[in-house]
């Protein structure tokens, strides 16, 4: 069911009477955060928490950064960057956004 169901079922209700306005408020905040809860599942927060490493760094941090919300080692991330500058330098290219947009810790 979507959002915009569940509003429409709860404003059904309020117009038939079963529901006074006090109470359709208050089942209209549940029915929105019960929604915002499943929007934010762990790859958004995974996302939202990316942050460049001040400790784990050689250029940037973002191979750090990277480590840290994956698991995979920071050296594994520097080579897997290495591998992808030498196709075309897209790599190079990846981190530079990376670094640009990225906030550090």
């Amino acid at each position: 069911m979507t959002l915009s169901d569940d509003l429409a079922k709860l404003e059904e209700l309020r117009a038939r009477g079963t529901l006074t306005d006090e109470d359709f408020r208050r089942a209209k905040e549940r029915v929105s955060s019960a929604q915002a809860a499943r929007d934010t599942g762990p790859f958004v927060s995974a996302v939202n928490s990316f942050r460049r490493s001040r400790t784990d760094r050689w250029i940037g941090g973002v191979c750090g950064g990277l480590a840290r919300i994956t698991g995979l080692e920071s050296w594994a991330w520097r080579l897997i960057f290495t591998l992808f500058f030498l196709c075309a330098g897209t790599g190079l290219l990846a981190y530079i956004l990376l670094l640009i947009f990225v906030p550090s810790e």
